[in-house]
């Protein structure tokens, strides 16, 4: 009896907000997360990540969570692999190889920044769904469904169920490759190796998730910040704009930051405000649900 072989990867997604923008960090010139197989050397499963992520990119490994575990068969091998992948929030810092790079996540999901791209949703993705929906009801359903269509509200966390939407239709780079002898015209948006992209999807949605009960967000800002420092990276990870005297008011409701007594020059040179996450809240890790004040 044969057995297919089976392969575990560890795979890292590291994200970090600069400038407004959220960024992962990733290696050969941004085609691929930080990864490698579980070896008999390594001690445990974060181990073994430590040791990839440090040797490919250089980058310290801070706190991690397990984001996931893809165990089906990989779509374009014939082996089964066990893909164990976990997430890291963290700063930015300078690339010290030439093939390790911080890259917006919008380039790999352009459709998923609200903020600027609702004209590709509009323009371009949507009548491509109704021409592979056809008359199919229940494919109909889904695309409007996922792309907030016929009445329904766009869910910011559907990241990965949009991908793999748009990967059935053969809208995406990795689904055309995966049938090289099919005409190719992929949509806006850089493919990734193996299931990469289908991984930073996952991360995308749990980190849009957690923002709105964790304060996650303070631990990829400066020590001090502005208010709008603060609200523009959340607008960065949810790919949306937040209602600003809204936000303001959420933030001051829950009591999650604190004056410094500092100002730093804020929009053509005024003196703005200089913030801290409260300490208290640092130790308690977790504030009240409570949705954001995000823009439709």
């Amino acid at each position: 009896m044969s057995h297919d072989p089976v392969q575990a990867e560890l795979i890292a997604v590291l994200v970090a907000v600069t400038n407004g923008d959220p960024r992962v960090l990733t290696i050969e010139s941004g085609y691929a997360l930080p990864s490698g197989q579980l070896e008999t050397g390594h001690r445990s499963l974060q181990a073994g990540l430590r040791a990839w992520v440090e040797r490919q990119t250089h980058h310290p490994l801070g706190y991690v969570e397990q984001l996931y575990t893809f165990a089906d068969q990989q779509r374009l091998h014939q082996f089964r692999s066990i893909s164990i992948s976990y997430l890291g929030l963290s700063r930015e810092g300078p690339a010290t190889d030439p093939e390790t790079a911080w890259c917006n996540w919008y380039t790999y999901f352009p459709w998923e920044d609200r903020r600027r791209t609702s004209t590709l949703i509009s323009r371009v993705i949507l009548p491509r769904l109704a021409a592979w929906s056809g008359n199919d009801t229940a494919r109909r359903l889904r695309v409007a469904g996922l792309f907030g269509q016929e009445g329904r509200l766009w869910n910011e966390e559907l990241v990965l169920q949009r991908y793999e939407l748009l990967f059935e239709a053969e809208l995406v780079q990795e689904a055309i490759r995966a049938r090289p002898s099919q005409p190719a015209d992929p949509l806006p948006g850089a493919a990734m190796t193996h299931d990469h992209r289908r991984i930073l999807a996952t991360a995308i949605a749990r980190l849009r998730a957690k923002i709105k009960y964790r304060p996650v967000v303070f631990e990829l800002l400066p020590s001090t910040f502005t208010m709008l420092e603060l609200q523009q990276a959340i607008e960065a990870l949810a790919g949306q704009t937040l209602h600003k005297p809204n936000f303001r008011r959420l933030i001051e409701q829950q009591d999650l930051v604190e004056e410094t007594g500092q100002v730093s020059a804020g929009l053509a040179g005024r003196p703005a405000k200089l913030f801290r996450f409260r300490a208290s809240v640092l130790e308690e890790r977790e504030f009240s649900g409570t949705k954001l004040p995000l823009t439709r």
